[in-house]
């Protein structure tokens, strides 16, 4: 741990942390509110040891090591608030240990409450708003968020360290919630501002402070009119994909679309542990005229295996 500056506060602090995750909500919602408060940072976890690069990274025929993760920590004082982001999840047992890190500084400031981010997937079309569910390791936690209107997440898991915290941090009776944002399933793998943006107007009332959050809604036309585009695709090709199907799908048509970018989501799951399923996923995205609008996904599938084929 590297600490480039000793702070103290006039009262409790309030934690936020985050990783990357699904739609990366819960790390846009949390560097949102890093920009909009102007914290200054602090202090640093050194991750060097944490990460073990398994290839190079060549520019201009010049090889180097890939960058290490981040994991910093930053401050403010009006209001209180201590703000964790990490540019890399980690697992296994350095999970734990970045996990019980994060703690200690939570302990020697005495934050009263650590929120984590993350994304909810379900099914839901991009037009329909999204909502923000919780999780929390305490009674107390429970009733604050019900009482500003928190839906309770279903019974289920939060996969990662935006989830893993939470019953760590139970171990040291450390106050914890995980707020969620819903992004249709078909959006897992795309930056889905408008579940953050939900997230950081919950942040807003938690810290009861006013957020300008006009770049993050410019940030949502743009995801809107992608999402849109793809939706018109298969809308377009649809009849005529659909002429050799011996069953028709039993959907509405205004479902349609959401059906077909479901399917191709599952599909893109299933290459990940199979990369011989890759024909069926291009045979799908062809077939509506998509793939372009997912060639860079599809080609980072096998990026892996053509570094490993490189060494």
């Amino acid at each position: 741990m590297r600490i480039f500056e000793e702070i103290r506060f006039s009262s409790r602090p309030t934690m936020f942390a985050a990783w990357p995750g699904m739609g990366n909500v819960g790390i846009i919602a949390m560097d949102y509110l890093r920009t909009k408060l102007n914290a200054k940072l602090f202090a640093e976890i050194d991750m060097s040891s944490f990460f073990i690069p398994d290839s190079i990274i060549v520019k201009d025929g010049i090889a180097q090591l890939p960058e290490i993760p981040g994991a910093v920590f930053y401050y403010q004082k009006n209001p209180n608030v201590i703000i964790f982001e990490s540019s890399a999840q980690v697992s296994g047992k350095d999970s734990i240990t970045i996990i019980k890190k994060i703690l200690t500084i939570a302990e020697e400031h005495k934050v009263k409450r650590i929120f984590t981010a993350a994304a909810f997937a379900q099914p839901m079309s991009h037009k329909a708003p999204s909502k923000v569910l919780s999780a929390c390791n305490t009674p107390a936690s429970f009733k604050d968020l019900h009482k500003q209107h928190v839906t309770p997440m279903p019974d289920g898991y939060i996969a990662g360290q935006n989830g893993l915290l939470l019953g760590v941090a139970a171990t040291r009776e450390i106050d914890s919630c995980c707020l969620l944002g819903t992004i249709p399933s078909f959006a897992s793998n795309l930056s889905y501002p408008k579940a953050s943006l939900e997230i950081v107007r919950s942040f807003e009332r938690i810290l009861d402070i006013t957020i300008d959050c006009r770049d993050l809604e410019e940030s949502i036309a743009i995801v809107d009119k992608q999402l849109e585009a793809i939706e018109e695709r298969i809308k377009e090709y649809f009849p005529s994909a659909m002429e050799k199907e011996e069953e028709m799908p039993n959907v509405e048509d205004e479902e349609v679309p959401r059906y077909i970018m479901d399917k191709i989501e599952k599909l893109f799951e299933e290459v990940k542990q199979d990369k011989s399923k890759a024909g069926k996923l291009k045979e799908e995205l062809d077939r509506w005229k998509l793939y372009e609008l997912y060639e860079h996904r599809f080609l980072d599938l096998f990026k892996d295996d053509d570094e490993k084929g490189r060494t």
